[in-house]
């Protein structure tokens, strides 16, 4: 079993950063997809970033290129989302969700309902 857990969000200006972050524990070999979704109101949900652990790799929406950035700490088992450059676009529900099933190479890496571990969300509103 796999626990899933995010923190961070909150409320922001336009142009300002927030830095969520994901706490992965349980039966994990520690190469993994932590993934980023958002949803917001009357939308659909769409895949934000992605990290596999294994190898550090990275794949962002195009959305937020440039904008946002995902790493690790190994150390606390955690992958963090830098959001710099807020936009009110932005403002959603995000939810970080795990993938063990996949190796580097993996590439439906926005699928959601690949992922089969899921934290509960944390809400980003950016003010214009």
């Amino acid at each position: 079993q796999v626990q899933v857990v995010e923190s961070g969000g909150g409320s922001v200006p336009a142009g300002g950063s927030l830095t969520l972050s994901c706490v992965v524990s349980g039966d994990t070999d520690g190469r993994i997809w932590v993934g980023w979704f958002r949803q917001a109101p009357g939308k659909e949900r769409e895949g934000v970033a992605t990290f596999y652990t294994g190898d550090d790799i990275e794949h962002y929406g195009d959305s937020v290129k440039g904008r946002f950035t995902v790493s690790q700490d190994k150390a606390k088992n955690t992958v963090s989302l830098r959001m710099n450059s807020l936009k009110p676009e932005d403002t959603a529900m995000y939810t970080c969700a795990v993938a063990t099933q996949f190796g580097r190479y993996w590439s439906n890496f926005f699928v959601a309902r690949k992922y089969e571990y899921w934290g509960q969300g944390t809400q980003v509103t950016v003010d214009s």
